[in-house]
């Protein structure tokens, strides 16, 4: 006759699967934190309409408030802006850029930097504006 057998009671709980999942979870969100758009805070002004015009190569030229430009994160003058400029537009001739501009700086420091895209005849522009809140 045969002895039937208890199953064996573990007391211990297997937890690799959960660790591998816990690490998979870190990796992704290192990931996505470290490719979120790095930028400049600025004071946008408002507007009513604001289109959507991310694209993967624009260029972000950033004015703040005391009146420094920044070619997406790196301070520059003018010179040197439509140095830079001129660099891209000539690897890629429908370069799109994007002017973000303090909502308290003078207008005269915008103008300057629409001369800029103006000269070297870079016609994808946009300027960034916030949406208006209702």
């Amino acid at each position: 006759m045969r002895r039937r057998t208890r199953p064996k009671v573990y007391d211990e709980l297997n937890i690799t699967p959960l660790m591998d999942l816990a690490w998979t979870l870190v990796v992704v969100f290192i990931i996505m934190a470290t490719a979120t758009v790095q930028g400049i805070n600025v004071d946008l002004p408002k507007a009513s309409v604001a289109p959507n015009l991310g694209k993967p190569k624009t260029k972000a030229v950033t004015i703040t408030a005391d009146g420094r430009i920044y070619l997406d994160t790196t301070p520059v003058t003018l010179a040197e802006l439509e140095n830079r400029l001129r660099q891209y537009k000539a690897a890629d001739p429908k370069l799109p850029v994007v002017v973000k501009g303090d909502a308290a700086i003078q207008y005269e420091r915008v103008i300057q930097v629409l001369d800029v895209v103006k000269r070297l005849e870079i016609n994808n522009l946009g300027l960034v504006t916030q949406r208006l809140v209702k």
